[in-house]
């Protein structure tokens, strides 16, 4: 038997998905991905060329139960890593159902299917989100930390970008009440929820990684939702003054795609002894909207960016998180910086376009 067992990835020919079977395929004795091959991530329903060549591809639904039933009886994985997922945070504020729909009911029948089948994978691997923390906490100058929830319409409309008097604190697994400000954010909670009470039920391990936000080389050009580092990179790339909404200083925690898939490939081939764990994965690093616009500005001698002062419903003011839980739990670390990470996917966007 391979190393790995027989493991099963949902989503697995996205951006994420398609990183690992580069990483980990080789490894165990099948690598099977299910996938739906959706428009808005890949623009021809084809296999990707990235996926790895041991890679099994399997084109069809999770949120049908038939997939399940299929997938389950001919793999019966003994490694789920969970990668399925609608993720615009902006789009499921107008498209709630369906990302309701892919992932927190595409999760429910997954399980479900494990049921019919009376199999229990020994360990799930879930692609969790920063988004579950919402604004997370803050700290008033006289040192309490409260948690303020969801700016609202008129305090954007008014341009009080932070909540006066205080400053955001980095977000950890292991302090921060989660409180999305987003549907894709409840919806990713709700994932969160039904995989641990299964698991645990069950007698499963769970490892929950909480992504901050995720670029780099193989991440979609062509999806608008995919994220603002491919997004400001082409339009610095064709000569255009980058806008930067509020007041440039929205800050996010930017981690390379490299990082991220070391991580996953941590808990996949040791997991944690404990029955349901959660992780923080990120560079550790805030970094400003308008520092990583000006640092792709720079490097594709665009003009400068400019501050436009636009807002959006919903959107978080300051997301990084502390890395100290996982650097301890893990054997893993961030080794790509922002700039370095810029640079690589500029490289790789100019051999890709």
């Amino acid at each position: 038997m391979a190393e790995l067992g027989t493991v099963l990835v949902t989503g697995g020919a996205g951006f994420i998905g398609t990183r690992m079977s580069q990483l980990l395929a080789h490894r165990a004795d099948r690598w099977v991905v299910v996938d739906n091959l959706h428009p808005q991530v890949h623009a021809e329903a084809v296999r990707p060329s990235d996926l790895a060549r041991e890679a099994e591809l399997v084109v069809a639904d999770v949120t049908q139960p038939e997939t399940w039933d299929s997938i389950v009886a001919d793999t019966r994985p003994d490694t789920v890593l969970h990668l399925a997922a609608e993720t615009g945070t902006g789009q499921s504020l107008h498209e709630a159902s369906r990302h309701a729909n892919v992932n927190v009911v595409g999760t429910t029948e997954m399980l479900d299917g494990f049921g019919r089948a009376g199999h229990v994978p020994a360990h799930f691997v879930f692609s969790g989100s920063r988004a579950v923390y919402g604004e997370g906490e803050w700290k008033r100058e006289d040192g309490t930390v409260f948690r303020p929830g969801q700016r609202s319409h008129a305090q954007l409309e008014s341009g009080e970008w932070d909540f006066p008097g205080a400053r955001s604190l980095p977000s950890a697994a292991a302090r921060t009440w989660p409180a999305p400000t987003s549907v894709y954010g409840a919806t990713k909670l709700a994932q969160e929820h039904i995989l641990s009470a299964w698991a645990a039920a069950r007698e499963s391990k769970l490892t929950v990684l909480r992504f901050q936000n995720v670029y780099g080389p193989g991440q979609s050009l062509s999806n608008p939702y995919t994220g603002i580092v491919s997004l400001f990179s082409q339009m610095a790339r064709r000569g255009e003054s980058i806008p930067v909404y509020e007041d440039g200083l929205i800050t996010r925690d930017f981690v390379y795609i490299d990082d991220v898939a070391s991580a996953v490939a941590a808990v996949v081939t040791s997991p944690p002894d404990a029955g349901v764990s959660w992780y923080d994965v990120g560079s550790g690093t805030g970094t400003s909207i308008l520092e990583l616009a000006t640092l792709l500005a720079e490097y594709h001698g665009a003009p400068r960016p400019h501050v436009n002062g636009a807002f959006r419903d919903g959107d978080v003011r300051h997301a990084s998180c502390d890395i100290s839980d996982t650097l301890e739990h893990l054997d893993w670390r961030p080794e790509w910086p922002v700039e370095r990470g810029i640079a690589a996917l500029q490289e790789w966007i100019e051999r890709t376009l």
